[in-house]
Formats: C-alpha cells, structure tokens, sequence
C-alpha cells in the first residue's frame, strides 16, 4: 500500500508515529551522550545519522541534518555556517528530519552544557513558547500563515529574545513533500503566507504542519531551537 492509498485518518497515524520515533531517537542522542564539548558539529551529525540507522533503521532524511554550536546557532536554516567544534559552556541545537517508512518527521531540540544562566533561560523559554503558538493556532480556526508568524515573533520579543528565522514552520506529510516549495510561500508559516493554515492541498489532503521556535541573543551570540508537529498532537 502506498502513502497515496491510505485514508486520512492513517495517514495522521503515521505522521504521529513518525514524530514519536523521531523523540525516541533524540531521547537517545541524549542518553548516550552525543552532544559534548571537544567534538566537531558534523561529527556529532554523523553520530546521529548512524544512530538512526542502528536504532530505527532510518535510511534518508529529507532535510540537511544540522548540528549548530555557539555562534552558529544564531543562523537560520538556509546557511552553511562553517564547521565548529563544540566548547564547554556551549549552546547546541540539532534539528533532523529523518524518513520514517515513507514519512516525515522533523525534530528539534537545544542543549547548554554547563550552568550559564543566560543560555539556560533561552533554552528554557523554547518550549513554554512553542505551546502558546500552539494554543494560539488551536483557538484560531482560520488562522493564516502570517497570522501565526506574527504571533509567535511576538511571545519570543515578550520573553526578552529576537525571533531568529524567516519562517516558523512548514507544511510536512508523505515523503517526498508534496507542497514544501521555496518559491510558494503558502508551504511556509511566514509573511505573506495568507491562506488558512487549515485547509487542503491540491491533492486533497489535509494539511498538517510543523512549528519551529527559533530565538536569539544577537549582542551574546547564541540561539536556541525547538520544533515539531503543530497539528494532531
């Protein structure tokens, strides 16, 4: 049976398991230590990928797997920043996205080694804000893409951080993505995204989307991320 084949309501069952896979193997990258002082980022990246495959047998990811450290955590997804060895005292953010049986998922979480308050703060303060775009989002039937950005640029200016991204989410489902397009601005949680963010594609699926919480200190020079499903959860 192909993505195309099943009902909705297995379609979301497997996003869902998709994103549940994708938590245990970041439960284990942290169980087993990966993210460290003295290793290089596409060190740590290539740890994870071979993780994945031993754990849960994950074969391709659908996005570039990013390891960012420091300063290199202020950049958003686009850029390449270079390599960077992990220091003590460091902030690092992972975000994956990893093919699970034909479906996605996308993760992302930030780790602080060491006890610096600041750092710890941001860290912190991803998660509380990604539930209230969630709550945000939950309470807003027709909501739009744009809507939802502003609206979470806000809660990061509130709790004393500068939204790091030029987006905050994307559409997600089967693999390969049958919308998530740079140059269609309605795939993306961003300005100018103006359609409801509850409605379907030209498949007729309904689409679901993925939150992505991206806060910076400019003037300290780190960043910190979180991300994952929006909708079903």
């Amino acid at each position: 049976m192909t993505a195309s084949d099943i009902d909705e309501q297995e379609r979301e069952r497997r996003l869902i398991a998709a994103e549940e896979q994708a938590e245990q193997l970041f439960a284990e990258v942290t169980r087993r230590g990966l993210v460290t002082a003295g290793v290089s980022e596409s060190a740590v990246s290539t740890q994870v990928r071979d993780l994945a495959s031993e754990l849960l047998g994950v074969q391709r990811h659908w996005h570039k797997r990013i390891v960012r450290s420091g300063p290199n955590t202020l950049e958003p997804y686009r850029e390449n920043p270079p390599d960077r060895v992990i220091t003590e005292d460091d902030i690092v953010f992972l975000d994956l996205g990893p093919i699970f049986a034909e479906w996605e998922a996308d993760f992302g979480r930030t780790y602080v080694l060491g006890d610096d308050p600041v750092k710890r703060r941001l860290q912190a303060d991803l998660e509380p804000i990604f539930l209230a775009g969630k709550r945000h989002f939950t309470d807003h039937p027709d909501i739009t893409g744009a809507q939802l950005y502003a609206h979470v640029v806000g809660l990061a200016e509130a709790a004393g951080w500068e939204f790091g991204g030029p987006h905050s989410g994307h559409l997600v489902g089967e693999f390969p993505h049958e919308l998530i397009d740079g140059e269609r601005i309605e795939s993306y949680i961003a300005p100018g995204s103006d359609h409801p963010m509850r409605r379907s594609g030209p498949s007729g699926r309904q689409c679901h989307w993925i939150l992505e919480i991206h806060i910076v200190d400019r003037e300290r020079r780190i960043g910190g991320f979180h991300e994952q499903l929006l909708t079903l959860r």
